[in-house]
This record gives C-alpha cells, structure tokens and sequence, in this order.
C-alpha cells in the first residue's frame, strides 16, 4: 500500500506527518510534502497526524486529487 500526499498539503506549514514517520519517508519540497514509497513502511502513523487530512492510501484518494498520485510518482522517478 502506498500513501498520497494530496492537495491539502499544499503551502501547509505543519509538519505533524513527518515528525512521527519512523523511517523518514517524507521529503519536503517547497510547497509540499511528498512520501518515499520506497521508504515507507506503511504504517500509517502520518495519516493521524496530518492536520490538514492530505494522506491517503492510493485507493483512497478522492477522485479530485487523483493527480498527485502521478506528481509523488514522478518525483521519485530522479
């Protein structure tokens, strides 16, 4: 399972998510946060924490936001 930071996250000032992560899965870009799916565990502590409710397991994320799937994908592509 992996999990989608989405649109919520953008210009969010918290870092709630990424503080609890055990295994330092988030990188933080200028605007946003964005989940290592190479990285994560899938322990889906994040998801708790996001004040903002950005995270979603990739079945999960509303259909407004499906882009991020893509742009998460993409940046981990490098």
């Amino acid at each position: 399972m992996t999990y989608i930071v989405t649109e919520p996250c953008v210009d969010c000032k918290y870092t709630d998510c990424a503080a609890v992560c055990p295994v330092e899965a988030f990188h933080e870009l200028p605007d946003k946060l964005l989940i290592n799916a190479d990285t994560c565990i899938d322990c889906g502590l994040c998801v708790d924490e996001c004040p903002v409710k950005a995270i979603f397991t990739e079945d999960d994320v509303p259909a407004e936001w499906k882009k991020y799937i893509q742009i998460n994908a993409d940046h981990f592509k490098k």
